[in-house]
């Protein structure tokens, strides 16, 4: 049986996108997005938000990061990674999520131009794609970053067309 380490998940981000440089002039743009999880406390469902880091790496990475601005909702798809390294003697980790794929949701909160309801027209929604597997390693061929829209709105509202 093979391993499977696949990470998807659906939030608002917390802050703004930080993009920096390695010393071998590879791009890290960084980001944290919050998902709340729903929870019956007592009577009442209460949200319980959950954040994670995410990490962008290479041309992808400079792309999207003035598009990632706190209280954007965005989707992310990637792999969980852990680092390791040894602090005052202790021994330290951190999980991160390493996106493959992004995709960027509507106006951040308070924008304003939103619609409660159905679409009407096109989406605002992109989905940013780089082929191949993520590596935070600066070493190995430059990504390519792929933009592809979204097809037209068929009209339904629900997920249910029936």
């Amino acid at each position: 049986m093979a391993d499977i380490n696949r990470a998807l998940l659906s939030g608002r981000l917390t802050r703004d996108a930080e993009l920096k440089y390695t010393a071998g002039g590879q791009a890290v743009c960084k980001f944290s997005v919050a998902v709340n999880r729903r929870r019956k406390n007592g009577d009442q469902w209460v949200d319980e938000p959950n954040f994670f880091d995410v990490v962008l790496w290479g041309r992808q990475g400079e792309v999207l990061n003035q598009y990632l601005v706190k209280g954007k909702t965005v989707t992310v798809d990637g792999e969980l990674r852990q680092d390791r390294w040894e602090q005052d003697g202790q021994n330290r980790s951190k999980i991160e999520i390493v996106a493959n794929t992004i995709v960027l949701g509507g106006n951040p909160a308070g924008g304003g131009g939103g619609s409660s309801g159905g679409s009407s027209g096109g989406s605002a929604d992109r989905n940013w794609s780089a082929p191949g597997n993520a590596g935070g390693s600066g070493s190995g061929p430059a990504r390519q970053t792929e933009a592809r829209e979204l097809p037209p709105d068929d009209g339904f509202t629900d997920d249910i067309p029936f």
